[in-house]
């Protein structure tokens, strides 16, 4: 299931972001930072509960995203899923979520830096509407790592709606999450 990120999720988060992102975690601070904007900020956490684990059991965290949301544009600050998560939806599932809310807020479109040796998030940030608009070279810190820039518009048409809801219904029905 996906739910909004609170405080009491950012330790496990952070213990994960290395095993995430080899290169350049994120600091738990860093995701203290982004909580605390508040309403300009929108950060999931993706649950699931181990196969065969009682429903009294806590869920474990297998993924998370974060999304700044501005005027009339947002950005996907970060996507992580943890390894064994990898393949199952988890990373869409939490984008659509994500792209969703930044259309409820009245963006018109979203951007994002992905690493260029990134190949499988290409793939799903190009499903879901996002076209290359620029490279920016040594942007991954400390790592010196390249970033694509890239960006959906217009993301606040009945089109654009159809793409995501289409998108989630050709995810596999491995891993449910819901909202």
């Amino acid at each position: 299931m996906l739910v909004p990120t609170r405080w009491w999720h950012i330790a496990t988060i952070a213990a994960l972001e290395p095993s995430v992102f080899t290169a350049d975690p994120w600091s738990a601070e860093l995701f203290w930072s982004e909580l605390a904007q508040g309403d300009q900020r929108c950060y999931l956490t993706a649950l699931s509960r181990p196969h065969g684990r009682p429903a009294h059991d806590l869920d474990a965290i297998v993924g998370y995203a974060g999304l700044a949301i501005g005027d009339d544009g947002a950005y996907i600050q970060t996507v992580g899923v943890v390894p064994a998560m990898w393949g199952r939806g988890v990373g869409a599932r939490l984008m659509i979520a994500l792209l969703r809310r930044a259309r409820q807020a009245g963006a018109r479109s979203c951007g994002l830096e992905v690493r260029t040796d990134n190949h499988a998030a290409r793939v799903l940030y190009s499903r879901l509407g996002f076209v290359d608009i620029g490279l920016r070279r040594g942007y991954y810190q400390p790592s010196g790592g390249d970033a694509y820039v890239m960006r959906a518009r217009p993301i606040d048409t009945v089109g654009y709606a159809t793409l995501l809801d289409d998108a989630e219904q050709a995810l596999p029905g491995r891993v449910r999450l819901e909202e």
